[in-house]
């Protein structure tokens, strides 16, 4: 018998306390809010915001204003520290290292014990319980998951605390039976060299049964490119018979998908999304039909969502499918009411399923455009079917006025695959996001305000490059796909001329 037949019955009882979520959103939802108050009343932040007597939502959100990472930042610093119950109770250990804010280079998210287990892993276990249930001919457990993670280093050198990708966090806490059927081996794992871990990570792993791949679809594509010339096949599945999933997350998988697909050509072959970020787990793909993910309720994370057209900030039970929102999060490592920086739209309610839209800061608003990185997405997606086109990398910002008083959109691109005429590949990219943005059309019209976009082919590799350059290649680091600043894009422009 198989030994994924008999782990099997382990997540049966999890599947059925999932099925909560078609119809007991709220109430889900109000009872993780009440365990977070109860929680931590007694914590310094718990006192100052009177959670002892705080009675429901309502109460909650008077007496608790919205913060970013900036309100946070001192007290975060201090449990750093070493301090003891500001955010939450006790010493939380752990920071997950994430990108940085307006102020600062990095961002520190705290990481408690307790949310390492009822979020971030307990996501990880539900992927599993929902992938095992849409495929019960799986044989996921008979042989090794490949887990792709980051690096970790001291903290302020305070004995037994730790600050780095949350995948390294992760990995560094596993449960050591879960060591026995994943690879590479740890000290792989948390090299912080992504260059040589991807080259050990494949020498590692090639030989190995591999049946699951777990990480960002930018950097796996890498260690899968590494296999490949190692082992000198022509399709992963020759090096890997038995692999059947790739749990993806951290960047949309649209601009890669075309590329695993013919990495890997096997029928059985499948793919699921997981929306993990080092603030918590927050949603996963139930239905392989369907690419929206459901919101997971009943982890310790609590739910806001502030319309981005304006409004109030309401519940999940307030909120309407079709509508963009930003995300807030309550959640036991003592985030409050924490602006997350992600957008995200409802397909449904009954249950709550959405996808990411984009993020607060992660936009082009130059001229009234309101372009999201969903629009971007979309868009090269429909100019890559209709080119054959494969976009491997891309950034794009505003050219506030050029020579001619001329204000454009620019694209830097990275191809896979470049379009055979790339003149056509702009013009469709331009019309598709028109059709997809009212805004955008509006502005497109006649050329009056926008001119139509421009795309710099970038050299093979520059992303990366720039990456490296930034001390962000590998782990969870992501390239930032739209802004209104020409910050990243012109030294990404330099570095392409070199």
């Amino acid at each position: 018998m198989s030994v994924t037949k008999i782990i099997r019955n382990v997540f049966t009882s999890r599947m059925r306390e999932l099925e909560k979520h078609q119809t007991q959103g709220e109430q889900l939802q109000r009872q993780v809010l009440a365990r977070l108050l109860r929680e931590a009343r007694d914590t310094e932040y718990g006192r100052q915001h009177a959670f002892a007597t705080t009675k429901g939502y309502d109460d909650f959100v008077k007496l608790n204003s919205v913060n970013t990472y900036e309100e946070l930042k001192g007290a975060i610093d201090r449990m750093r520290h070493g301090e003891q119950n500001v955010l939450w109770p006790g010493r939380v250990k752990w920071y997950a290292k994430s990108s940085g804010t307006t102020n600062d280079k990095s961002k520190f998210i705290p990481v408690s014990r307790q949310g390492l287990q009822d979020t971030h892993y307990q996501g990880g276990y539900d992927s599993v319980t929902i992938y095992l249930r849409n495929h019960p001919d799986s044989r996921l457990f008979d042989g090794r998951a490949l887990i792709l993670g980051g690096s970790h280093a001291p903290n302020y050198n305070l004995p037994g605390t730790l600050v780095g990708d949350l995948s390294a966090i992760l990995i560094e806490n596993i449960n050591p039976l879960a060591n026995m059927v994943r690879v590479p081996k740890k000290q792989t794992a948390l090299l912080a060299d992504f260059e040589q871990k991807r080259d050990r990570i494949a020498r590692e792993s090639m030989n190995k049964n591999v049946t699951n791949i777990s990480g960002v679809p930018s950097w796996m594509l890498s260690v899968l490119h590494r296999v490949m010339e190692l082992s000198g096949k022509q399709h992963l599945e020759e090096v890997w018979p038995n692999l059947e999933v790739f749990f993806h997350g951290g960047v949309a998988f649209t601009p890669y998908r075309s590329q695993y697909e013919q990495l890997i050509t096997s029928p059985r072959m499948h793919y699921m999304e997981t929306y993990n970020a080092s603030e918590g787990f927050f949603g996963l793909q139930d239905d392989p039909a369907d690419k929206s993910m459901l919101l997971m309720l009943d982890y310790g994370v609590f739910y806001e969502f502030q319309p981005m057209d304006g409004g109030d900030i309401v519940p999940l039970w307030g909120v309407q499918p079709g509508k963009n929102y930003a995300m807030l999060i309550s959640t036991t490592c003592g985030l409050w009411r924490y602006m997350l920086g992600d957008t995200v739209r409802f397909t449904s309610v009954n249950p709550y399923k959405f996808v990411i839209s984009g993020r607060t800061k992660s936009f082009i608003n130059a001229f009234g455009e309101e372009l999201i990185v969903d629009n971007a997405e979309q868009g090269l997606s429909y100019a890559c079917e209709q080119t054959g086109a494969e976009v491997l990398e891309y950034t794009a910002a505003p050219v506030f006025m050029d020579a001619n008083a001329k204000c454009r959109h620019q694209w830097l691109i990275e191809f896979a695959k470049p379009p055979q005429d790339l003149t056509r590949f702009a013009a469709l990219l331009d019309e598709r996001l028109q059709q997809l943005n009212s805004d955008y059309e509006a502005k497109r019209y006649k050329n009056i305000t926008l001119q139509p976009l421009e795309i710099v082919k970038a050299r093979q590799g520059l992303f990366a490059e720039w990456m490296k350059l930034r001390g962000k290649l590998g782990g969870q680091n992501k390239v930032p796909r739209l802004s209104n600043s020409r910050e990243h894009i012109e030294q990404l422009l330099v570095l392409n001329e070199k």
